[in-house]
């Protein structure tokens, strides 16, 4: 029996959230020559065992990439195609997603998406939002410094309605307004495909996440890659600005 790398986990030091930047998926359909549409079908796959990871291990927030505010700039034939993979993604899912008790959560700017993947979402969040099993945070049309200049704003506002004394504002009222308000920082971003940048995802939650790289490309990302990339976090030491010391 070939053993599993989810053997080498500490069921103990199991993250509370985890992000992913699903990166790869057109580089791995060009390298098989596909069009780019099949390499985000086949990276919805990835998503689906990711949530059964989260599921196996009892990590309770999963936030995924899944659509930045800079995709708009894709081709059109690109973004239509995905809008319509997220729209039949939730029809093909729902009811197992259902089942396992994993609660649909969406951030960004969702009033720039197309009025039937609106209305696809709604339905997804509205009969889901009992479930406790799992929080998967869709990022969609999203973008981390229009989440904090957002949030600016609005705080902005309710100092002028006198609602907030500015003298009261400190990190934890400060996220409260942004779009992941209730939603506990992540403590582990994972981004596939080589890349080692933020991409502009939530810059302000991720300030003391680890970080770990990988070159697997998203449709390749099997759940022994995500148990490779628990163990790594598993074998840091989170120091938050004090010393090893200090923690023991």
């Amino acid at each position: 029996m070939v053993m599993s790398n989810i053997d080498n986990i500490d069921k103990n030091k199991i993250p509370q959230h985890v992000a992913i930047i699903m990166d790869g998926n057109g580089r791995w359909a060009k390298s098989r020559n596909k069009i780019r549409l099949a390499g985000h079908q086949e990276g919805a796959k990835s998503v689906k065992s990711a949530i059964e990871v989260c599921g196996e291990l009892g990590i309770k927030y999963l936030t995924v990439y899944a659509f930045s505010t800079e995709n708009w700039n894709r081709p059109q034939s690109e973004v239509s195609g995905l809008m319509n993979l997220l729209v039949s993604s939730i029809d093909k899912e729902f009811e197992e997603i259902n089942k396992l008790g994993v609660r649909i959560r969406v951030i960004g700017q969702t009033d720039k998406l197309p009025k039937s993947v609106q209305k696809k979402l709604s339905f997804a969040i509205e009969n889901t939002k009992y479930n406790t099993a799992l929080n998967f945070v869709i990022a969609l049309s999203y973008s981390g410094r229009w989440d904090i200049i957002n949030a600016v704003k609005t705080l902005a506002d309710d100092c002028r309605k006198g609602t907030v004394n500015p003298d009261d504002i400190d990190d934890e009222l400060f996220e409260n307004y942004l779009a992941t308000a209730g939603i506990p920082d992540p403590e582990l971003l994972i981004r596939t495909s080589g890349e080692e940048r933020l991409s502009n995802f939530l810059l302000y939650q991720l300030a003391y996440s680890e970080l770990y790289f990988t070159n697997v490309l998203w449709p390749d990302f099997s759940k022994e890659v995500f148990y490779d990339a628990l163990i790594n976090y598993q074998k840091r030491e989170r120091r938050f600005g004090k010393t090893s010391e200090q923690l023991t």
